[in-house]
């Protein structure tokens, strides 16, 4: 993939997060998601890829744009998978709260896992624990090896978990060992970013949740150094077939961060919508200007660009906007 490329998507998780952040506070999260979902498919037809979506809004009967398999850009050249949520966190921007995020991540064709509409169990740790830990040890193990990676008392290691019942036993551990517990609520791409990033204060991100959302989250996490694992949680039988149609015959199989994006090139972007710890959202200021916090990253140069924007609506009649 070419280089400029990162610079290209960018542009795609703006249009989406330019959209969607209209319907902040409104109550309307499906109206809100449809708007990232339409602005964001305009902005990939003048992107230079030849892109298959592997991680949408649902299958090509769910879902009107974006679904699974559809085609995206205007080239032959670079084949490329792409995974794309155009709003992370739609109940977020229905009520108004942080972290909400339009979000995408890029590959070479066939190397970002398909993973089905499922829950995951997650653990993600920043690069000087990258290597060190596995999802099979027991968080209280875990906390002690990154506090010493990080060269930190487990006092100060901060643990990172979204609050649900299914977290409890998680939640209690992390407190039970002395660390520090931050409960967030929706939008775990965000959340499990943050644990990869030095600078975040984050030390360790757990749980279970979407799988799609797992796939993205790696993306990142590998453009930044880091270390992710997984292991998909079926909980139907249509569930569990679906995994078997993936090639996981063993269910209890982990998956390590080279089998949820393969090979050393992945693109990684994404724009607030609401303001979060990991980026400001949309703000829109007088004359019709409204202002961007974006993040772009990739894994072949470890680059990691903050870029802010200023758009001036009117001038841009291609972006759809409700």
């Amino acid at each position: 993939m070419d280089r400029e490329l990162a610079l290209e998507v960018v542009r795609v998780t703006e249009a989406a997060a330019l959209a969607s952040a209209r319907w902040l506070g409104r109550g309307k999260k499906n109206e809100a998601d449809n708007a990232a979902t339409s602005a964001m498919r305009a902005m990939f037809d003048s992107v230079a890829i030849n892109g298959t979506v592997v991680i949408g809004e649902g299958e090509l009967d769910e879902a009107p744009m974006l679904y699974i398999g559809e085609k995206l850009g205007n080239a032959d050249k670079p084949e490329v998978d792409v995974a794309v949520d155009p709003l992370e966190g739609t109940t977020i921007v229905a009520k108004g709260h942080n972290n909400a995020m339009a979000v995408l991540a890029i590959a070479d064709r066939g190397n970002l896992l398909h993973a089905p509409d499922m829950y995951m169990e997650k653990l993600v740790v920043g690069p000087r624990a990258a290597g060190k830990v596995h999802l099979d040890d027991p968080l209280e193990k875990v906390i002690e090896v990154v506090a010493d990676a990080n060269n930190k008392r487990i006092s100060d290691v901060t643990v990172i978990i979204q609050e649900r019942e299914r977290h409890e036993h998680l939640i209690e551990a992390a407190r039970n060992m002395g660390a520090r517990v931050k409960l967030f609520g929706d939008g775990d791409v965000g959340a499990a970013i943050t644990a990869a990033m030095p600078e975040s204060g984050i030390d360790i991100f757990v749980g279970i949740g979407g799988a799609p959302e797992g796939v993205i989250s790696a993306a990142a996490v590998k453009c930044l150094g880091g270390d992710m694992q997984a292991r998909l949680k079926p909980y139907t039988d249509e569930e569990r077939e679906r995994c078997k149609k993936m090639g996981i015959t063993d269910l209890d199989q982990v998956l390590m961060l080279d089998d949820l994006v393969k090979g050393d090139d992945a693109i990684f972007a994404a724009t607030g919508v609401s303001d979060g710890e990991l980026l400001r959202g949309v703000r829109f200021l007088a004359d019709d200007v409204a202002e961007t916090d974006s993040l772009v990253m990739r894994s072949k140069t470890g680059t990691v660009r903050k870029i802010n924007a200023r758009h001036n609506i009117p001038n841009k009649p291609h972006l759809v906007m409700e």
